[in-house]
């Protein structure tokens, strides 16, 4: 895998930065705040990842799925039966100063920014956007991150054929949205487009069967289909999507259907089947590597400050370290109860989630969170939460805090 450099890490700001020496005086810290989304009630909890108190709770229209921007200065919580998603401030914002960062700490709030319409699912931030894409409309509607915090977003819509379940990507001056199944769109979209900044489209029909599953890694984003990946790059500024089929010494009876993209490192993790995970590194010679885990997986994430690690639990309750360059699990350690994965889809069931040098682990069916040493994964403390603790994304950093 080639070594990217990361601007600043898919669940917060930027990893570690080393202080200048002319930031002696001052102190870095790292601060780190989780914000909960609840499984069972309308509400997000914004809690101080040092000391586990909870900093505020903001009401919901109806249970949230829970988004970080890549600058990790705005979560969202897109509310998929209450039509609407909403724009939080994270209160934490970095000052790049070049040789150092500063860290600016505020109170978290909610923003004067509802994104309405019938059916919000798919989130993307990309390039300084966000695109929601609405089921119910078969819309997207795209914002620039920057006016969500000068309270002035007015979401441009990027329209597809029919109201499905698909996506929208943003890259730059262009769009990239997911194509319905013309004879059935209630099923899984059959292809990708490029649309201009006009809403024209640019060349051909990408395939892709079964669509479901995107994720960004430096430069690359991919797109899971039935048959293999897109592989989206722009390298003079128009999106390029080249077909990446499944290896085929993997099974054939599963697919990628959830994609995360590596931080630091430019690769994707993705689902295969129920009791197994795959690595792609896209410009590998031997570009799939299947991961067996010993039960169904429940949830699974990458570390964002130590890059070759990501995580999965499966539904014993125990968390497995993944070693992404060795393609192999290197440690594993029980957490929870056993979470089966028989039921419905949104049972609450735990979520993974980096914060600095932990791991945090959703406890639902408990009301605590779980903080695990990221390397040793020893646990380190239980942090208590009421209700339901399900939907969770940590952002934060280290830099120096001015009074």
């Amino acid at each position: 895998m080639r070594m990217k450099r990361g601007a600043l890490s898919g669940i917060g700001l930027a990893a570690v930065l080393a202080l200048g020496p002319a930031q002696a005086a001052d102190e870095a810290e790292n601060v780190w705040r989780l914000f909960v989304a609840d499984r069972n009630a309308p509400v997000m909890h914004v809690l101080d990842a040092a000391s586990g108190e909870t900093i505020e709770s903001f009401t919901l229209e109806s249970q949230g799925r829970l988004y970080a921007s890549e600058s990790g200065e705005t979560v969202f919580a897109v509310q998929a039966d209450g039509n609407v998603a909403v724009a939080f401030s994270t209160g934490i914002t970095e000052d790049d100063h070049g040789d150092h960062a500063d860290l600016d700490i505020t109170a978290p709030k909610a923003l004067d920014a509802k994104i309405a319409g019938e059916k919000p699912v798919h989130f993307v931030a990309h390039h300084g956007e966000i695109a929601i894409f609405f089921d119910g409309e078969g819309v997207a509607r795209v914002v620039r991150e920057a006016d969500l915090a000068a309270g002035g977003a007015q979401p441009r819509l990027v329209e597809t054929a029919d109201p499905h379940h698909g996506v929208a990507i943003p890259m730059g001056a262009y769009t990239i949205v997911s194509v319905p199944d013309e004879e059935d769109p209630s099923r899984l979209p059959v292809g990708v487009r490029v649309l201009d900044a006009d809403g024209q489209p640019v060349g051909e029909i990408a395939e892709c069967p079964g669509l479901h599953g995107e994720a960004a890694s430096g430069r690359v984003v991919a797109i899971a289909c039935d048959t293999g990946l897109l592989i989206v790059r722009a390298p003079g500024g128009t999106p390029e999507i080249d077909h990446l089929a499944y290896d085929a010494s993997l099974p054939d009876d599963a697919k990628v259907s959830t994609l995360v993209g590596g931080r630091g490192l430019q690769y994707f993790l993705g689902n295969f089947g129920s009791s197994a995970v795959v690595l792609i590194d896209p410009e590998d010679e031997t570009p799939f590597r299947l991961i067996e885990i010993p039960l169904r997986r429940v949830h699974f994430a990458v570390d964002p400050v130590r890059a070759k690690f990501a995580y999965v639990l499966t539904e014993d309750g125990r968390l497995h370290q993944i070693d992404v360059l060795a393609g192999e699990i290197v440690k594993s350690a029980a957490v929870t109860e056993p979470y089966s994965m028989d039921g419905h889809w949104n049972d609450p069931r735990p979520r993974i989630a980096v914060a600095g040098d932990e791991v945090i682990v959703t406890d639902p069916l408990n009301g605590v969170l779980h903080a695990l040493d990221a390397r040793s994964l020893e646990e380190t403390r239980e942090i208590p939460l009421a209700g339901a603790p399900y939907e969770i994304v940590a952002v934060g950093g280290s830099g120096a805090v001015h009074d």
